[in-house]
């Protein structure tokens, strides 16, 4: 039996690295679910998560007024809050990807740079999905482990950033500007944040390792019902 693990996404919308992200988990042996808005999730009984990327997350789940022209999606933000709650409660592998990563940061007691542009001096600003920034990882990091690597490139499509981490959490990933680019939690079976967009970089082996341990961790909490 494939583990279950929920993606979920938009109402509309965002078909390619949903799609993207399916597949990656489908190739390392689980059965990937979409979940959107308005679904019953009492009636899905997964193992795993994948909070994928998107619209910026409303700053009231951060205690913060909004300092930008919002793009908020309050259904979604409701959704995906619920759904990182619940796999925090019940320690279910979890992987946040982009927004997925800062609402994770947010439900954590974090709080989110709301504006990236004055806080590059090194970086571009631009979205690309090309491997052209640049990753520094955290010596002995669990996403050291996985990456295999202590530099790497990745791709950049957010506005927004983790600022203060949450608790429990602690930064695996920096920029070039000291952005934080991942995140992740040492007492948690696997609890992941990254800000880039790994499903974008299929073709780097690095990248599907995130997926495939995740898969793993969700393999094994399957067994253990």
């Amino acid at each position: 039996m494939r583990p279950t693990i929920l993606v979920t996404g938009p109402g509309r919308g965002a078909l390619a690295p949903r799609w993207l992200v399916a597949a990656a988990l489908y190739r390392y042996g689980a059965r990937p679910i979409q979940v959107r808005p308005g679904d019953i999730l009492e009636t899905i009984g997964h193992h795993g998560v994948v909070i994928t990327g998107g619209h910026d997350i409303d700053p009231v789940l951060y205690a913060a007024e909004p300092e930008i022209q919002p793009r908020h999606d309050p259904e979604r933000d409701a959704l995906e809050a619920a759904i990182i709650d619940h796999a925090l409660q019940q320690r279910l592998p979890l992987l946040g990807i982009c927004r997925g990563a800062q609402l994770l940061n947010a439900r954590c007691g974090g709080n989110l740079l709301q504006e990236l542009r004055s806080h590059r001096r090194m970086t571009s600003n631009r979205w690309t999905v090309l491997p052209l920034k640049t990753l520094l990882v955290s010596e002995g990091s669990r996403l050291q482990q996985l990456l295999e690597t202590s530099q790497g490139r990745i791709n950049s499509l957010h506005n927004q950033a983790i600022d203060r981490v949450g608790e429990g959490l602690q930064v695996s990933g920096r920029d070039l500007d000291n952005i934080i680019q991942a995140v992740e939690a040492k007492d948690h079976p696997f609890l992941l944040g990254v800000q880039w967009h790994p499903e974008f970089l299929l073709l780097q082996r690095r990248q599907r390792r995130l997926f495939q341990a995740l898969v793993h961790r969700a393999r094994q909490q399957q067994m253990s019902n």
